[in-house]
């Protein structure tokens, strides 16, 4: 990675997401070249750029290591984190094209989550879930779906959406995307003396902005219930404390839910 990125990036800038990449499974390479469509060649990376893939290490080591005692110790057996890549304009994947208009996602495929830095402010600026936990959150609900396919749950599903209509396999991705959000409730419970006053509502806020149902309404539409994908404000902040609160992968279980 070095050679193929020394040549026009700052020393300091280059050494730290090198380091970054090396010491916390991202993968920077689409960061370090930009826009593989447009340009090949490396260019210099933003002070923005840089606090992000540092941000990203420091949350992504937390989930690494969370993921690490909980497997052994609820599902018998060890994890494997994934790798995350960190990217800047548009990217590739084996689950197709990705922008920053995409938003954060996980890919099976390569068993790689997928993060513009671009949506850490737009977190903030543009969807009003303002904080570094919000931030913290929105990558750990990223791994949690790397946790799902770990657990063979997210196979399962996708086979499933593909069978039924659409209205069915919608229903589907919402408790699959509660799921994660319990998921990511059960990390910020392992990480709690971490946390600092206003934390944990920071995360619930960052939940409620982006539901089905205020995305919706925001966009100056009245929400359709069976076109929702990741559930309304309400039930991905309620399923976030339930993984908080009980630190238990089982309390995750939205697919034997009656209610969401």
């Amino acid at each position: 990675m070095g050679g193929r990125a020394g040549a026009g990036i700052g020393g300091v800038g280059l050494l730290i997401v090198l380091a970054v990449g090396y010491f916390a499974g991202i993968d920077v390479t689409p960061l370090l070249q930009g826009m593989p469509q447009q340009q090949s060649a490396p260019r210099e990376l933003s002070s923005e750029e840089e606090r992000a893939a540092e941000f990203s290490a420091q949350v992504l080591a937390t989930t690494e290591e969370v993921w690490g005692q909980i497997f052994p110790r609820q599902v018998g057996r060890d994890y494997t984190p994934p790798v995350m890549v960190l990217y800047s304009g548009v990217t590739q994947s084996p689950c197709g094209g990705a922008s920053g208009a995409t938003g954060p996602f996980y890919c099976p495929a390569d068993r790689k989550a997928y993060l513009d830095t671009e949506f850490f402010s737009t977190l903030s600026r543009e969807l009003g879930a303002r904080g570094d936990f919000a931030a913290a959150y929105v990558i750990a609900h990223e791994v949690a779906h790397h946790v799902q396919n770990e657990l063979g749950i997210l196979g399962q599903v996708n086979e499933r959406r593909q069978a039924v209509g659409q209205a069915r396999a919608n229903a589907l991705t919402v408790r699959l995307e509660l799921q994660a959000d319990c998921l990511s409730g059960v990390w910020a419970r392992a990480v709690d003396g971490l946390l600092e006053p206003g934390d944990l509502k920071e995360a619930l806020n960052a939940a409620r902005m982006i539901g089905d149902d205020h995305l919706q309404r925001r966009a100056g539409r009245v929400p359709q219930p069976h076109t929702f994908t990741h559930g309304t404000s309400e039930q991905r902040a309620r399923w976030f404390t339930a993984g908080y609160e009980t630190g238990d992968i089982n309390s995750c279980n939205t697919f034997q839910a009656r209610n969401l």
